[in-house]
């Protein structure tokens, strides 16, 4: 879906939350901002943050920022992009969002809104740009097919980057759920299939559960991406087991 068609030069909204792959909107919104006359080099009034993870001190840096005089006449524009956005960080900025500042317009660039609080989400004007999640899909579908031993490895394999460091980083926050999302869609479309195995392995309440829990934790400062997505492994049904009954 084409950014410019929800930028209009004469009405421009305080905030937008835009949903997909930053390289390929940061130049479009850039565009976009040439194309009303606003310089994005030696412009004091133009911040752009590109960040994995936006924590409570950016929140508390941003909100200053914004409220500063500004150096021109002309409008304070930011664009901001981060993997994730923590929670004592998006609970910080909903007052400033949910009152516009004269003269000031936020961009905020994100992966995947599904990782946002809906309270933070409804400040915006919120355009979604995201690919689907073939590949992603493709991989939740071998994903459900494995025995136990093999979807432990999987997730190793997912969060690979980190490994070696032993620590979480949020880019793997944000790739793991992007495929819990793709792994739910998975197993929504599995529930009206033919293949009886695979439904009863959707519709296990227990595991559904847990996936909902496992993506709230991921939301959370401090939670272990690579433990919680483990568990993901660990507790889905076994689809041998399912098959043999």
């Amino acid at each position: 879906m084409p950014i410019l068609e929800h930028l209009d030069k004469n009405n421009l909204h305080h905030a937008y939350l835009i949903e997909g792959a930053k390289d390929e909107i940061i130049p479009e919104i850039v565009k976009f901002l040439k194309s009303i006359n606003i310089n994005t080099v030696g412009n004091s009034d133009f911040v752009q943050i590109n960040l994995d993870s936006f924590k409570i001190e950016d929140a508390r840096n941003l909100k200053s920022y914004a409220t500063e005089k500004s150096f021109s006449i002309g409008k304070k524009i930011f664009l901001i992009s981060a993997n994730s956005f923590l929670l004592e960080a998006q609970n910080s900025l909903l007052k400033m969002f949910e009152e516009p500042i004269e003269n000031t317009h936020f961009f905020l660039v994100v992966p995947d809104t599904n990782a946002l609080l809906k309270t933070f989400i409804s400040r915006f004007y919120l355009v979604s740009a995201r690919q689907d999640l073939a590949e992603e899909t493709k991989e939740a579908e071998k994903f459900i097919a494995m025995p136990l031993k093999n979807r432990i490895d999987f997730m190793k394999e997912l969060l690979a980057e980190t490994e070696d460091e032993d620590i979480t980083t949020d880019s793997n926050r944000s790739k793991a759920i992007k495929f819990l999302n793709a792994l739910e869609a998975v197993m929504s479309k599995a529930a009206f299939d033919n293949d009886k195995n695979m439904s009863r392995t959707v519709l296990d309440t227990k595991f559904c559960e847990h996936l909902f829990k496992v993506r709230e934790f991921l939301r959370m400062p401090g939670s272990s991406t690579k433990t919680l997505m483990e568990s993901v492994a660990l507790i889905m049904p076994n689809m041998q087991e399912m098959q043999s009954r």
